[in-house]
């Protein structure tokens, strides 16, 4: 469980690029403990908003603390007690892994570099790697490395930008287990994705969109607050019914997977009556289901962009 002290809590936050609004009037709360998912389109404003969150832009408007700190007055101290992880692998590749530690840690001015440096590869499981090349690992050895670099000073706080955009599946889980076992330890974690297997795994969710977080909660709570009703259709040429269904305003969604489609809506009765002849088919079996957060997501997207327009 999470405790109650806020280490994120801004409001109103806000930051323009010429023409361009990409967040706009954000509030957020973030607790000890969260591993909290961040999740939006491309262009939403997630990068914009964790950039604001450790200092490394400064707010056009809004207010607000991170790690106790003002986020106007005192960015420079917030930059130095966070860890923060860029979309991009930003480490030297003609130096070794130990290389790139002791880099990072002589940057953060540490005392006892040799033995911060040495904590960091045991945590991450990279001590037997530690005299290979940035340039020769894998992309998820990559992504150890960043983790490590991040949490050399021991912040309290890690912001972590699409972390593992590009890595395999198998590195992908063991980073989450790893990201798990600090939130134990009382780290707190803002995390941006597009995934909805990572989503699952964080305790809350924000949904930015056009630079506005449209959707805030733990993940049951934003599929039980969604209003969406969702079908699972089993049956034969499942393309031509999934055509045949999107004639019908009331199916919002209709999404196949394999030989089956999830179809969604918030209109209960209409989206019945738009399924009732393929449930008189002997050839189709459809059944009720629980909404999928990949769902609720499209339609805070969707209703987002109505919104806008």
């Amino acid at each position: 469980m999470t405790g109650q002290e806020a280490i994120i809590d801004v409001r109103g936050l806000s930051k323009s690029f010429g023409d361009k609004v990409a967040v706009n009037q954000v509030n957020l709360k973030v607790h000890k403990g969260d591993i909290f998912g961040f999740l939006g389109p491309n262009g939403s404003g997630k990068t914009t908003t964790i950039r604001l969150l450790c200092g490394l832009l400064t707010p056009d408007a809004g207010e607000g603390q991170c790690l106790g700190l003002d986020v106007l007055a005192e960015s420079r101290r917030i930059k130095r007690q966070v860890g923060y992880m860029t979309q991009r692998f930003s480490f030297y590749e003609d130096l070794t892994i130990r290389e790139n530690l002791d880099f990072v840690a002589r940057v953060y001015g540490m005392s006892g570099r040799k033995a911060a440096v040495d904590e960091a590869l045991h945590q991450l499981g990279l001590e037997q790697r530690q005299h290979q090349l940035a340039g020769d690992l894998s992309g998820g050895w990559k992504q150890r490395l960043a983790l490590s670099a991040c949490m050399l000073h021991q912040p309290k706080l890690l912001l972590l930008d699409e972390p593992t955009a590009g890595v395999d599946p198998q590195a992908r889980r063991d980073f989450w287990d790893e990201i798990h076992r600090l939130s134990g330890r009382g780290i707190t974690v803002l995390v941006s994705t597009h995934y909805m297997d990572e989503a699952e795994r964080c305790n809350r969710l924000g949904y930015i969109a056009y630079g506005h977080l449209v959707g805030e909660g733990s993940p049951q709570s934003l599929v039980e607050e969604s209003g969406l009703v969702t079908w699972l259709v089993d049956g034969p040429d499942i393309h031509r019914v999934a055509d045949e269904l999107r004639q019908f305003p009331a199916a919002e969604q209709v999404v196949p997977f394999g030989n089956r489609l999830y179809v969604s809506g918030t209109d209960e009765k209409a989206l019945g009556q738009a399924l009732r002849p393929l449930m008189q088919q002997a050839a189709f079996h459809v059944e009720r289901t629980e909404p999928r957060l990949e769902d609720v997501f499209i339609r805070l997207m969707n209703t987002s962009r109505e919104e806008r327009w």
